[in-house]
């Protein structure tokens, strides 16, 4: 072996091979199975080789070893010193890595920048605190060339030095922590009323930032304050009115915009900072100004709502179920359209519930006669699709009849049920539509207002592939709803839209349809209980005290035989 060499501070210098290897396995072997130390910065951790996946190759240590010096000088150095030449380890990456990771996570922290924080009203100091991250490639270089030597592991550590100072802490706490807390925030409104933004609230208006020269620099929230304070004001303010568009005895006529009068809390704040660093005197006049409404008369003028663009009645329908399909257009009378907005049913009228006026009346539910809250507004439904229809409003949503209503054109009606099924269309037109709806107690008419440009015209295609009724039994009761059924068949409707002028061809649409047959609902009575057996009948050989047999069990309804598909429940009148 080369002179003067040592391994893992064991010396081998001139040795034969085989001695070098004798004393290495004599002494550093033993070290290879007992826990080393690493440190990183202050924090202490001892490891086992082999749960860190390291073990000493000593074949491999013996062949780096006996390599001489190439360099001249280094060689003749070793005449004179000792060389530290290391050794060769076997390594499994994967359980150093997850040694090192475990070591991280007791090394590395956060850096905590100097803060201040108000907790009820009370300025608080967060100290700064720097940040310590090991890197865990140099880390684990580190721990596979040292992990044998007599000292412990010295793990590099990078530090993250944060910028505030304590003295710029307190500096900043005397300056405007303190101060932004003295005394309450007060802003004058109309009429002698007053908002008063507390100190409790501060938190919420002040916070800060570092400076970049070792200070605090704070920051006020005018969105914060506002929030605070406008709620207090609002009663003396007047907000502006939108114009808009209503039916009068003439026909349209736009309801002009009107100006409000409300707080400009920019301006109003203006001097936010400079008042939050005085100790007294924090009262300001609020500043009011005139608001104009988004919408304004000439928007609405712009509207073009001027003449009945489409309109369709349907009547035949149950007094309770009259009662909604009321409610619903008396919720829809009134509605506008902008260009290019979309109508939704359901959620313009929203819940329709006994808390919003509607009743119990007929629905269709599970392909059978029934009754819900809400039964009959499909009518309402079905009313609005067709006024839609003939003013060539864009079709975005709606869902026919599971089976023919013959009240309603066949491939040309719709349903609804609220959170599942709804009727959507779009004003894809530049003009605006306004939606007229009303009823009586036989019929419901809906109105389409606007401009009108064009020319509907509804070509049914016939009725083909007929299907007959199943017959369902039930027992009499609530919840059988005879019906004399009907036949189920597929038709169409195209939808063919000119321009009005020039008579033009500007769309066709084809809509098929399949309705399902309607069950012949069967309502029977039970059957009598039988008769109890007389006395000496020499069929009945209980003992006496015996139970008899009890009644039989309530049938279940009988299965739909017709092979279409399910119906979806949907409240229309049935």
């Amino acid at each position: 072996m080369p002179r003067n060499v040592t391994v893992a501070a064991v010396e081998i210098g001139g040795m034969s091979p085989e001695d070098a290897r004798q004393r290495l396995e004599a002494e550093l072997v033993p070290r290879a199975s007992e826990p080393f130390v690493v440190i990183a910065d202050d924090v202490e951790s001892s490891i086992l080789p082999e749960e860190a996946g390291l073990a000493l190759d000593v074949d491999a240590t013996i062949e780096q070893a006996s390599r001489q010096p190439m360099n001249p000088v280094t060689r003749l150095a070793d005449l004179f010193r000792t060389r530290e030449v290391g050794f060769v380890s076997s390594v499994d990456d994967e359980r150093l890595a997850t040694v090192v990771e475990e070591v991280k996570a007791s090394v590395d922290q956060e850096a905590v920048e100097g803060d201040i924080v108000f907790v009820d009203g009370s300025p608080q100091l967060i100290q700064p605190r720097n940040g310590l991250v090991l890197p865990a490639d140099e880390a684990r270089t580190e721990i596979v060339e040292r992990w044998l030597l007599p000292e412990p592991v010295a793990l590099p550590v990078q530090v993250e030095e944060v910028t505030v100072t304590e003295e710029g802490l307190d500096a900043a706490l005397t300056e405007y922590a303190q101060p932004a807390v003295a005394s309450p925030l007060v802003v004058r409104g109309k009429e002698g009323t007053e908002a008063i933004l507390a100190p409790e609230e501060v938190g919420d208006v002040v916070s800060f930032s570092p400076d970049g020269d070792g200070g605090l620099e704070p920051e006020y929230s005018v969105d914060a304050a506002r929030r605070a304070l406008a709620p207090q004001l609002r009663d003396t303010e007047v907000p502006p009115v939108e114009a808009t568009v209503r039916l009068g005895g003439d026909g349209p006529e736009v309801v002009p915009d009107q100006v409000g009068t409300t707080v400009d809390w920019d301006a109003t704040l203006e001097d936010l900072p400079e008042l939050m660093t005085r100790v007294q005197g924090r009262t300001v006049d609020a500043v009011y100004e005139d608001t104009q409404a988004e919408f304004t008369t000439a928007d609405a003028e712009a509207l073009g709502i001027e003449e009945v663009i489409g309109e369709f009645t349907t009547g035949g329908f149950a007094s309770t179920s009259g009662i909604n399909i009321r409610q619903a257009a008396e919720e829809t009378n009134g509605a506008i359209i902008k260009p290019g907005e979309t109508f939704s049913l359901n959620n313009h009228t929203g819940t329709r519930s006994y808390a919003q006026g509607y009743v119990d009346s007929g629905i269709i539910l599970g392909g059978r006669p029934s009754t819900a809250v809400g039964g009959g507004v499909s009518q309402f439904a079905t009313t609005l699709y067709n006024a839609a229809y003939f003013a060539g409003l864009e079709d975005v949503a709606h869902t026919e009849h599971s089976y023919y209503i013959s009240r309603y054109p066949a491939g040309r009606e719709a349903t609804v049920f609220e959170g599942s099924i709804d009727l959507q269309f779009r004003n894809q037109y530049d003009t605006g539509v306004l939606i007229q709806a009303f009823g009586d107690a036989s019929s419901v008419t809906v109105r389409m207002w606007g401009t009108k440009t064009v020319e509907v015209e509804s070509v049914n295609g016939g009725r083909w592939d007929y299907t007959s009724p199943p017959r369902i039994t039930l027992r009499e009761g609530p919840n059988c709803q005879p019906s004399s059924g009907g036949q189920g068949f597929t038709t169409s409707d195209t939808r063919i839209i000119r321009d009005a002028d020039s008579g033009a061809e500007i769309s066709r649409e084809t809509r098929t349809v399949r309705y399902v047959p309607q069950p012949v609902v069967v309502c029977e009575a039970p059957p009598p209980p039988p008769p109890p057996p007389s006395a000496g009948d020499g069929d009945d050989e209980r003992e006496e005290g015996e139970e008899r047999p009890s009644e039989d069990p309530e049938p279940a309804p009988p299965a739909e035989t017709s092979p279409a598909e399910p119906a979806p429940a949907e409240p229309t009148e049935g």
